[in-house]
């Protein structure tokens, strides 16, 4: 893993303002941020308001990279509090930017939600949690994040994945692997395109209702598009000693290969890391939690982009383990 420079995306400091001012507007209107249908309504008036120059720093990610980090907005890092115990107990802690990363996702495409995730919040806290210390899920902190897609289960998962970060004084790294820096033989690219696994539902929605009993369907690993290569990957809910010698042997050279292009990328307060779901895999580093107020604490949200052709037409069919999302539709 290299610890290698992100692209960057610098806002200036007027818009900035402009997005932090329609932020405080739609705070002060509702005093929370927990989404309704009329916050939600809301949130896509006023983006439809932002600027050109904001909209073109929304734009697609355009990198082989896959990534990006938006950069310039302020964090105050006493003003936003204590970084929670948990989600459960988060509340409205950092509400701005939660509104803040809302105007963005509805720039970049239609925020979603989930129900069985964080009460269905829009944006979710990703702090460490006593207890949850070595499971693979953002809770967690003692052990390496494996690389992953976010929602690999699922066929209704983001399109893109957007971090904004507000304490990290330890400097942990975000992971990211793209799989178009790759270099995989013809071979592997063949196995890994056959529907042989499924990926199951992560931890974050084990106390979930509505799993459904039915078989877990069998997905590709890796999808050929006009534009390149897209993977769905999650080793770590992947049940691999149900496949064959070749299919386990193929899959081991993707990791080490998304290994060996790994870059670990260290949020500062205000950086927004976007990430290309079906591009990049990303993960995070062990760190140890101290629990005291001052730990890590990131801001995620989820977007999908209308229209977009980089997943196998057959997903559409799964059952998505009876998980429903929820999407805001913003345009």
């Amino acid at each position: 893993m290299s610890t290698a420079a992100a692209p960057i995306r610098q806002l200036d400091p007027e818009t900035v303002g402009e997005l932090r001012q329609a932020a405080e507007d739609i705070l002060e209107e509702f005093g929370t941020s927990t989404t309704s249908p009329a916050l939600l309504e809301q949130v896509a008036h006023s983006a439809a308001q932002l600027s050109e120059t904001l909209r073109h720093q929304c734009r697609p990610v355009d990198t082989a990279d896959g990534l990006f980090v938006m950069r310039g907005l302020a964090v105050d890092d006493h003003a936003v509090g204590p970084t929670p115990a948990g989600w459960a107990t988060a509340g409205d802690s950092g509400a701005v930017y939660d509104i803040a990363l809302l105007l963005v996702s509805a720039l970049m495409g239609h925020p979603i939600a989930w129900e069985g995730q964080q009460d269905g919040r829009f944006v979710h806290n990703i702090v460490p949690s006593p207890g949850h210390e070595t499971e693979q899920t953002g809770a967690s902190s003692t052990v390496l994040l494996s690389p992953h897609t976010e929602d690999a289960f699922h066929p209704g998962r983001a399109h893109l994945l957007l971090l904004c970060c507000l304490r990290n004084h330890d400097n942990i790294a975000t992971t990211a692997a793209g799989i178009r820096k790759t270099h995989l033989a013809d071979q592997d690219i063949a196995a890994l395109s056959k529907a042989v696994l499924p990926i199951l539902p992560d931890d974050a929605y084990a106390e979930a209702q509505g799993f459904t009993d039915q078989a877990p369907p069998p997905v590709p690993t890796l999808h050929t598009t006009d534009e390149g290569m897209t993977l769905r990957y999650d080793p770590a809910y992947t049940p691999l000693d149900d496949a064959d010698d070749d299919f386990r042997a193929a899959y081991e050279r993707l990791s080490e290969e998304l290994a060996r292009v790994s870059v670990a990328v260290s949020l500062s307060p205000g950086d927004v890391l976007v990430v290309d779901n079906d591009l990049v895999v990303h993960g995070r580093v062990p760190f140890q939690a101290r629990y005291d107020g001052t730990d890590r604490w990131l801001k995620r949200a989820s977007v999908r982009v209308p229209g977009r052709r980089t997943r196998p037409a057959a997903e559409a069919g799964e059952h998505g383990y009876g998980q429903a999302a929820i999407e805001a539709h913003t345009s």
